[in-house]
């Protein structure tokens, strides 16, 4: 064989290795939303512009302008805008600061910009799973099912908090909305929020909202600011008066650090936590209480705990953890994102915009 037959030959083996290489390969699941980082040294009202330049304006008004109008009955806005001017007065910093900020580079009303940061904690369906592998490891996972998927997918971002040059706390939002249902304390503790059903919310919500009441995700970004480790997170969760009820799951970096906390308006219902020496090493919550039956049309849990069991223990992992959160209806067509998360891993928070084939 002459030396350039033989070269031909080689190419030719090397392509085919390659090529197969590049089949085998598994397509990844799906895409990774924006990362931005917001200055907690920059103020209030500016901290937002830098990730704001990466979004159309035009899109991000009429992305605003859809949600309210879907989302928020028509007596809430005959309620809010005309006091929106009072309204920044009611809200703590820096929630306030950042909402007026967003509202003026987006040029819309506060009245507006207090409705959709409503209008995103109203219905927040969602799949949380704290657990713990035979090593002590905490894993802690979530999918965030919503209405509104081909839009928040395009504002879907990963956020990290800067202070003083290093990530203070990290977590998943859509653009314009200032509260945290996804979020990390790097060593310390991770949480989620899955919405709970409490009745007549928006009536509720509103008084509570004007009693000075935490709306339920600007708690979890104020308790991943705030809080030192995973039992002062819980103790916050569980106590501070929120406008709505819901579940907070929280993961933490030892062996049993894991909690789902069933809240109240006024504090807690239930603290349900990890029990691995009892074996049970998993949690779920979906958005029914742990100690009811889910209905037959919204049966995430049970499928959810039997992905778990079939894992093991020993199995879990990111990896086989996002597996589970990829069985259906686990992962359903509402589902917006998917974050994996280890607080004592903190590198490996990841999330993914999910779409349902």
């Amino acid at each position: 064989m002459g030396r350039a037959a033989a070269l031909g030959c080689r190419l030719r083996v090397l392509l085919a290795l390659l090529c197969g290489a590049v089949a085998a390969a598994p397509a990844p699941p799906a895409a990774a939303p924006l990362l931005c980082n917001v200055s907690l040294d920059s103020p209030a009202e500016e901290r937002w512009l830098p990730a704001l330049r990466h979004f159309d304006p035009t899109f991000l008004r009429a992305a605003v302008a859809r949600v309210i109008d879907e989302r928020v009955p028509k007596w809430v806005h005959e309620v809010i805008r005309p006091i929106a001017a009072e309204l920044e007065f009611l809200m703590p910093q820096p929630f306030a600061g950042e909402i007026l900020g967003l509202c003026k580079a987006l040029g819309v009303s506060l009245g507006d910009g207090v409705l959709l940061n409503f209008a995103y904690e109203s219905t927040a369906f969602c799949t949380s799973i704290v657990a713990q592998d035979d090593k002590g490891n905490i894993y802690h996972g979530r999918n965030l099912d919503y209405d509104f998927v081909d839009l928040l997918s395009k504002i879907t971002i990963d956020v990290r908090f800067i202070k003083s040059g290093q990530i203070a706390y990290q977590g998943t939002t859509f653009l314009g909305y200032v509260g945290l249902w996804t979020g990390q304390s790097p060593h310390k503790f991770t949480i989620s929020g899955d919405e709970r059903e409490g009745g007549r919310w928006w009536e509720n919500a509103i008084a509570a909202f004007l009693n000075r009441n935490y709306p339920v995700s600007w708690l979890v970004r104020d308790t991943l600011s705030r809080a030192e480790d995973f039992q002062s997170a819980v103790l916050r969760l569980a106590s501070i008066p929120i406008i709505a009820e819901v579940y907070y799951i929280v993961g933490g970096v030892s062996p049993k650090e894991g909690m789902v906390i069933t809240r109240n308006r006024r504090g807690p219902a239930d603290l349900w936590p990890l029990d691995p020496l009892g074996g049970a090493w998993f949690r779920v919550e979906t958005n029914y209480d742990h100690w009811t039956t889910p209905p037959p049309f919204d049966d995430r849990r049970t499928a959810a705990i039997k992905a778990l069991n079939a894992t093991g223990q020993q199995n879990i992992n990111f990896d086989t953890l996002f597996k589970v959160l990829s069985v259906k209806p686990v992962l359903n067509n509402n589902t917006v994102y998917t974050t994996l998360m280890s607080a004592a891993l903190p590198d490996k928070y990841q999330t993914w915009i999910r779409t349902v084939k």
